[in-house]
């Protein structure tokens, strides 16, 4: 049995450039956006899903019921992302060598694209820095990190950004060619139309 593969599904967000309404509660083909990235992570049955909740917490629990996550709560979600990774990666226990970082708005990732990630960290030898999704010469979402080589770096970062700086000149991050569904999040009510 192939070792596990956490899962962190970044939630706390309160995605101020969609307007006054929550994004991830906002539907898609008749689901909110957060489901739909909770349903793919829990659908590649790679390992334990946690999902990191802060702004609109009640109501995206709601939309989330009934599915089989580690819900975690992020108190200082307001400065930024790097707080809710560390939190997702410290709930996620030992054990995990490779955690997946998925963000809630992007909710036509499919399991095939984490499975794909997956597959090319586990088949390296030695075992990359961090996995990356590339679509026309350009980095996506989302991304396998290597918890053994980057965890005690994670907790160096602040403010609003992920791994991004982290693997920025690191000459052991292997990039994956994947579809255009890697590079498309929602961030405003037109993106949300053309979705």
């Amino acid at each position: 049995m192939p070792e596990p593969i956490g899962i962190v599904l970044l939630c706390a967000g309160r995605g101020t450039r969609f307007g006054p309404e929550p994004k991830l509660l906002s539907l898609l083909d008749g689901k909110p956006l957060v489901r739909h990235a909770a349903e793919t992570a829990l659908a590649s049955g790679l390992g334990p899903v946690v999902v990191v909740l802060g702004a609109e917490i009640l109501r995206i629990r709601g939309a989330l019921g009934g599915l089989a996550l580690d819900l975690v709560e992020n108190p200082l979600h307001t400065e930024g992302l790097s707080t809710s990774l560390q939190v997702g990666l410290d709930a996620l226990g030992a054990g995990i060598a490779g955690v997946i970082v998925m963000l809630g708005d992007m909710p036509r990732i499919r399991p095939d694209h984490l499975h794909g990630l997956a597959a090319a960290f586990r088949a390296a030898v030695p075992r990359p820095a961090a996995i990356v999704p590339l679509h026309a010469g350009r980095r996506g979402n989302p991304v396998l990190i290597n918890r053994a080589l980057l965890g005690s770096c994670l907790a160096s970062l602040t403010g609003d950004h992920g791994a991004g700086p982290l693997l920025a000149g690191r000459h052991d991050v292997v990039e994956i060619a994947m579809d255009e569904a890697v590079r498309q999040d929602i961030d405003t009510p037109a993106d949300l139309a053309r979705a």
